[in-house]
């Protein structure tokens, strides 16, 4: 495994699911922060050992780049978040953690969930990969044979997790027997 400090994002409402299931499919050693938008309400376990935030609290430890976090995903990734970090906008933690990540040079992987895509929306997604940011919407792999939602669902988050370097086995990876 790569990293040891992980910040997971949840913005907007539809999908949030997915994102709570990448935080239950991390592995136990890993350091976790969680921060969800307004919009992504949704109550968490405290068993679920993982340390949130306010997206209003933009003071967090996790707005710094001192403190240090190796990777970042925003999944969801709405088009208002995505288009806020493709100008520069830090006005809540999403957003500047996001900007610290990229201004440290380091994993951020967003996962826009919109369809289609408008040309802005292109067009900022454009802006971010040129910057070294993962855009990585949850796009289904029929070679993935999956027969199930939860399926379809792990894969996008062992997707998700080979492109940010998180060791897994949610899905079969392609062979050529």
């Amino acid at each position: 495994m790569k990293s040891n400090k992980i910040i997971i994002a949840i913005s907007g409402a539809s999908g949030a699911h997915i994102g709570l299931n990448v935080l239950q499919n991390l592995p136990q050693k890993m350091d976790k922060h969680l921060v969800m938008s307004k919009h992504a309400n949704v109550v968490l376990d405290k068993e679920m050992n993982i340390k949130q935030y306010k997206n209003s609290d933009i003071g967090a430890s996790i707005a710094s780049g001192s403190y240090g976090a190796d990777i970042m995903m925003i999944t969801p990734c709405s088009m208002n978040t995505l288009a806020k970090i493709a100008s520069g906008i830090a006005d809540n933690l999403i957003t500047r953690a996001a900007a610290v990540m990229i201004k440290e040079n380091k994993t951020l992987l967003l996962a826009p969930r919109e369809m289609p895509f408008s040309a802005i929306a292109l067009e900022n997604m454009l802006k971010l990969s040129r910057l070294g940011v993962v855009i990585a919407p949850p796009v289904a792999a029929y070679y993935a044979e999956s027969s199930t939602l939860e399926d379809m669902e792990n894969f996008f988050i062992g997707k998700w997790f080979d492109l940010v370097g998180i060791e897994h086995d949610l899905y079969t990876k392609w062979s050529s027997e």
